[in-house]
């Protein structure tokens, strides 16, 4: 019997539920895929991934990061994650000194004090990872971070989820999607301008007080809107990275339990397990990048002018790459091959180290509170996002 025409919809409520047996095929059959009707590529296989990732010359991000964005007309918000170099390289060293190995760890207690909150609340005989304790806890750090007052942090996360949603089919942003990103983009702007009539100690008074050099080398100030779209990236990334990972690992644990009694048996290797999560679930499926000329990857050549997705969430399970690479084990070896899920090159994830150590966190939090649990994967859902993967429900029960 012969396979159906493999056909790789982003969109689609399949690929919604699960990415990974249409990457399985993918790599096989077609590494170098191209969408005819869509009039995109796509790479599946580590080799091709890692080397676009690292090629900004070839494939820019100055068009946007998803197949809608970069097919627009319309040049992108002004953000870090939407430049190539020489802005980025300017943009990337001003914005690291907010997550720098001292400052991240200067965040350790926050962490802590919010995981004991969130955990304190919920009922060991029901609840809902995701939404009372993983979704809400990784805003109020990187909110309170950024400077946004108590009463709105939460509503900070409410603003990602509806920009990132995407129902099925859809590619362009739809109406409530724009509505999110206008209010989230109103509140930022106006919480600029607040911070430059008071500035406070938080990273936006420090964006505010900040010089980069302009194309002559001269150095300016940022504008609001830079410092708006900075925020904003910050919020989203800063968000939905740990809250997916937290939520994703409490359910690969539940259908993997002797992993989960690794770490019950020996904490150092907790570390590991946040490495292996990231590979076998990590929260960015992919980005998406432009061609600016010919280039070739090692699966073929790829024309200019063209929207690529670099699956990332694919070439972390290329058998290629990694041995058994289909195969969730926190004791693998880690130094096979690039782990991609907190991206590679110029564009790597700002904050991983803030989301590895939220991550950590959590799951000693979790091994404490909940060393014997069972998941109701009936009652598991997941998301649809743009790029995002992971579950909005995770409903849990705590064993005695």
């Amino acid at each position: 019997m012969t396979k159906p025409k493999l056909v790789f919809h982003p969109y689609a409520q399949k690929y919604f539920d699960d990415p990974y047996e249409v990457y399985a095929r993918m790599r096989e059959e077609t590494p170098l895929y191209y969408d005819e009707a869509e009039d995109f590529y796509a790479l599946t296989r580590h080799a091709d991934v890692a080397a676009a990732l690292k090629d900004c010359k070839s494939f820019s991000s100055s068009r946007g990061c998803d197949l809608g964005m970069v097919r627009s007309t319309e040049p992108p918000q002004k953000s870090i994650i939407f430049m190539d170099p020489p802005d980025h390289r300017h943009m990337r060293s001003l914005l690291n000194k907010a997550f720098t190995p001292r400052a991240i760890q200067s965040q350790r207690d926050t962490v802590i004090e919010l995981i004991e909150h969130y955990l304190g609340k919920v009922d060991p005989d029901r609840f809902d990872v995701v939404q009372d304790f993983s979704g809400p806890f990784p805003v109020e750090v990187i909110a309170r971070m950024a400077g946004v007052p108590e009463e709105y942090r939460q509503q900070v996360r409410h603003w990602i989820d509806a920009s990132l949603h995407r129902k099925p089919g859809q590619i362009e942003m739809d109406d409530d999607n724009m509505a999110a990103n206008i209010d989230s983009g109103v509140y930022y702007y106006g919480l600029v301008q607040e911070r430059r009539e008071n500035p406070q100690d938080d990273m936006i008074s420090r964006l505010i007080a900040a010089e980069i050099p302009d194309d002559h080398g001269i150095l300016r100030k940022l504008d609001d809107i830079e410092i708006t779209g900075f925020t904003l990236l910050l919020g989203g990334a800063g968000a939905e990275t740990v809250t997916k990972l937290v939520g994703s690992a409490v359910v690969e644990f539940a259908r993997h339990p002797e992993q989960w009694q690794k770490l019950l048996d020996d904490r150092s290797k907790v570390p590991a397990a946040v490495e292996e999560l990231l590979r076998y679930v990590g929260p960015v499926q992919y980005n998406v990048r432009y061609t600016l000329k010919d280039v070739e990857v090692p699966s073929g050549t790829i024309p200019a002018g063209k929207a690529v997705f670099l699956m990332k969430g694919s070439a972390n399970r290329d058998p290629r790459a990694f041995t058994d690479a289909e195969t969730f084990d926190i004791d693998r070896d880690r130094t096979q091959a690039q782990n991609l899920g907190l991206g590679y090159g110029i564009h790597s994830c700002l904050g991983a180290a803030l989301a590895r150590m939220e991550t950590a966190l959590a799951l000693e939090h979790l091994l404490d509170f909940m060393p014997r649990y069972e998941v109701d994967f009936a009652g598991l859902t997941k998301v649809n996002m743009q790029n995002v993967a992971g579950y909005k429900n995770v409903p849990v029960r705590v064993l005695k």
